[in-house]
């Protein structure tokens, strides 16, 4: 009876140290089954990558390799879709002890290598054995009974390192109960990739309209191509703990057309979600661009600027002040002006043909997320031929912290049209208009504008004067 004992439990013992054993398997892309990325505009990705794994019951070491370089282990997730209970991760590595002659020079550091050098008399290779002794500034052999710092030969070594890997690896420690071949979905992070919006409008003769599209960029340094990948991106001020990293490439330029859109737009939770209506594949290293959106002949209008600074109202100044009058361009993103789509930040160039076709470059401007039925301004430049110059007319300190002001303006249209100037004053504190030439319109509690007709070839002056406390 006592043999019979330690014999089930001899077989028992057995048993648990058999399943306990893992099994190695390795997983590369030739297992891929789908891919799909998501894309934000603050440097990081969303990978999902499902590939066929055959597991039978048991621990198994599965080596998932050609992840991304720049992957964020922390982040990796890892789940069985046919039956999410029967698969369980018990550990998981990160390898990126990768290949390169340093590190493979370092793995020999006290062993035996060979040097090879060619004879200049017979045209071979005469080797010779050696003792790596050290790698750091520069390799130390020990040769014969002599020690040489450098040497000018082919250093070779006898075999591969186990523990050094050819690329970037997650090693897991799986137990799985399915006892048949399954699609295993990683999801991770990675940093290295990002994307952009960028736009180009093109003007018509009289600056009324624009044909409008809207440029991808998509800059992948994350060290993994994604094949034939579902690719989504997403707009929106996404909070990251580490801080965003800006792309500076230039798009490229087309004239806008008719045609299907590319990306289908959906609202996803306070941001918005645009997702290729194709798969496409995202190579390693890669600045890729698709268009986003194209509208033709969207309304626009164009607006001179002259604006002002708190710093004119707080001190007393006796000389004429010239400033320039700013060019700028309004857009409604809405349906009717053949828009309608939350556009992403990005910068807007703006290109016009001249009196011989050419097209020219005229200015850029960067704009913010921008939702649908809400406007949008960009600067594109100074004015040319409208020229504003202001006066500070009177400056008096009636009692702590209450001052009264008055200035005059003078703005002068050389161009061969009238135009309207938008004469914008950021008036300080607590204020009261005393006295003005002009209408005027409360813009915010501190921001004022005058609406100033500017014939050609004219001269127009505004005059106020205004009462603050602060």
């Amino acid at each position: 009876m006592k043999g019979i004992v330690i014999l089930v439990i001899l077989c028992s013992t057995v048993s648990f140290f058999q399943q306990g054993q893992a099994a190695s398997l390795t997983s590369t892309l030739k297992d891929q089954q789908e891919v799909a990325i998501t894309i934000y505009n603050s440097n990081v990705g969303l990978v999902k990558d499902s590939r066929l794994v055959d597991l039978s019951p048991g621990v198994h070491e599965l080596k998932f390799m050609d992840v991304a370089a720049k992957i964020d282990p922390t982040t990796v997730h890892v789940k069985s879709p046919v039956d999410g209970s029967s698969l369980r991760v018990l550990e998981q590595n990160y390898e990126f002890d990768l290949l390169s002659p340093q590190k493979l020079l370092e793995k020999f550091v006290g062993q035996k290598v060979q040097l090879a050098t060619l004879n200049p008399e017979t045209k071979k290779e005469d080797v010779v054995d050696a003792i790596l002794l050290s790698t750091q500034g520069g390799n130390i052999f020990h040769i014969g009974n002599q020690i040489a710092i450098g040497h000018p030969g082919r250093i070779l070594l006898p075999r591969l390192p186990e523990n050094l890997i050819s690329q970037p690896t997650l090693v897991w420690m799986l137990e799985t109960r399915l006892s048949r071949a399954q699609n295993l979905e990683a999801s991770y992070l990675t940093s290295g990739i990002n994307w952009k919006a960028d736009y180009v409008a093109v003007l018509n003769l009289s600056d009324t309209r624009t044909d409008f599209t809207g440029w991808v960029t998509i800059d992948n340094r994350s060290g993994a191509t994604y094949r034939n990948a579902s690719l989504k991106l997403v707009a929106g001020d996404i909070h990251r703990v580490q801080p965003e990293v800006k792309m500076d490439r230039m798009p490229a330029r087309a004239a806008a057309r008719e045609g299907a859109p590319q990306f289908r737009e959906e609202a996803f939770f306070e941001y918005h979600l645009y997702t290729l209506n194709r798969k496409t594949t995202v190579k390693d290293n890669q600045t890729k661009q698709m268009t986003l959106l194209e509208a033709g002949d969207v309304p626009v209008k164009k607006l001179f600027v002259f604006s002002g600074s708190p710093q004119y109202y707080y001190y007393r100044y006796d000389q004429r002040t010239k400033q320039k009058v700013g060019v700028f361009l309004e857009l409604e993103n809405t349906a009717r002006n053949n828009l309608g789509m939350p556009l992403p930040k990005g910068i807007i160039r703006v290109y016009k043909e001249d009196k011989d076709g050419s097209l020219q470059f005229v200015g850029e401007d960067q704009i913010d997320h921008t939702p649908v039925d809400e406007k949008f301004k960009m600067k594109i430049g100074e004015a040319f031929d409208v020229v504003g110059e202001r006066t500070q007319t009177e400056y008096k300190n009636l009692a702590p912290n209450l001052f009264e002001v008055a200035f005059e303006v003078s703005l002068r249209n050389h161009k061969k049209e009238s135009i309207t100037v938008f004469m914008e004053e950021p008036v300080p504190g607590d204020w009261e208009m005393l006295s003005n030439t002009h209408p005027y319109t409360k813009l915010s509690s501190r921001l004022i504008r005058f609406e100033v007709p500017l014939p050609r070839d004219q001269e127009v002056k505004v005059r106020y004067r205004v009462r603050f406390r602060y």
